[in-house]
Formats: C-alpha cells, sequence, structure tokens
C-alpha cells in the first residue's frame, strides 16, 4: 500500500510538473521548437516548388503538430495575400547564396528591420514565409546546405528578439488562437495583420538593398 502511495504521489507530481511546464516553456525549447517548425516550413514549401528534400528528421508532433499546420495556413494566406513579395527573395535582396555569412547577414538583418517596431504573430509568419523562400531560392540555385544556415539564423532570432514575447503568451502554441477564433472579426484581423506584415517585409528589404555594404 505504501508503495502505491509514493507511485501515485510520483505520477501526480510528474503531472504537475508537466502541466507548469506546457504554461511556461523553457527559453532553450522555445528556440528548439522554432527550429523545428522551420524545417517544417521550408520542407511544405520545397514540396509545394516541386524540389525532391526529404521529410526532417525530426519533425513537429503533437501539440507542436498543430502550430506547424497552423503556421503554414496562415502562411498560405500570407502568400496568398501577396504572392510576388514572397518569391525570388534572393534576387530582391540582390545577394548571393553561395556564402553563408551573407545568407545569415541578409536573413538576420531583414528580420530585425521587419520586428522594429515591435512583435505580432503576423509578422513572425511573414519571416517563416522569408525563411521558406529562401531555403527555395538557395536549393533551386545548388546550394542546400544553406537550408541548415537558414534554420539555424531563425533560432538565433528567436532566441535573442522573441523569446520573452513567446514567453508571455505560453508559446508557441498561442498562434492556434489566430484559426480557432469563429469571429469574422477576428478573420479581418489577422488579414490586415498579414497585409501589415507584407509592408513591413517590403520596407525590410528596402532597408537591407539602401544600408551601407
Amino acid at each position: 500500500m505504501k508503495g502505491m502511495e509514493m507511485l501515485r504521489r510520483s505520477s501526480v507530481f510528474a503531472a504537475e510538473v508537466m502541466e507548469a511546464f506546457d504554461r511556461s516553456p523553457t527559453d532553450k525549447e522555445l528556440v528548439s521548437q522554432s527550429k523545428v517548425l522551420c524545417r517544417d516550413y521550408i520542407h511544405s514549401r520545397l514540396h509545394q516548388a516541386g524540389i525532391g528534400w526529404s521529410k526532417p528528421e525530426h519533425g513537429s508532433g503533437g501539440t507542436l503538430a498543430e502550430v506547424s499546420s497552423v503556421l503554414l495556413w496562415l502562411g498560405d494566406e500570407l502568400e496568398y495575400l501577396r504572392p510576388n513579395v514572397y518569391r525570388n527573395v534572393a534576387r530582391q535582396l540582390n545577394i548571393t547564396i553561395a556564402s553563408e555569412s551573407i545568407v545569415s547577414d541578409a536573413f538576420l538583418a531583414v528580420a530585425a528591420e521587419i520586428f522594429s517596431t515591435g512583435v505580432t504573430w503576423g509578422k513572425i509568419v511573414s519571416l517563416y514565409a522569408v525563411a521558406g523562400a529562401l531555403a527555395v531560392d538557395c536549393v533551386r540555385l545548388g546550394h542546400p546546405a544553406m537550408v541548415h544556415t537558414i534554420v539555424d539564423c531563425m533560432g538565433e532570432f528567436v532566441r535573442k528578439s522573441l523569446v520573452s514575447w513567446l514567453k508571455r503568451r505560453g508559446g508557441w502554441a498561442d498562434i492556434t488562437k489566430c484559426v480557432v477564433n469563429t469571429d469574422p472579426s477576428f478573420q479581418s484581423h489577422w488579414l490586415v495583420a498579414a497585409a501589415c506584415a507584407c509592408g513591413h517585409y517590403l520596407k525590410a528589404v528596402v532597408f537591407y538593398l539602401l544600408r551601407e555594404k
């Protein structure tokens, strides 16, 4: 009986720890999850582009799989609104993708400019759309190794600039509220946010092109 009671208490404690863990994800986990989501997003975009690419070994699962699905759906909506904005990103930025440092610097510079006036889910979706489009460019032009560079850059930017914002919202699962709300005005809000994200991305491209080389 005593052993059963200890087991019960241990199980209750473990459940409480996991519940607290779910409410307050660690910085490290948020960064790791951002990279898994980025791999999923890139894989989806490469598949859409008809480029053969193996499924990421460590794909999303559980709640993160739902987040990934929502992120991809919102990305589809965003790219549908402005189809030319999220294509040929490397050419828009006027960069050579043969250099890892150039790809990293360009991605991080655009990311910093997109979020220069604050963080929204629309801007986060926009950044993932940039990552996906840039990855397509890299693979098409014969530099598939740059995909890993883009994923690492996403993790680095999230760690430095987005972790605090994500923690205040309980983690990545908060993005699912963008699609589960049935209020028509909420959908209008998302479309407005997406349009604004497009605008921020375009300004970021201009900023990158005009900055001192």
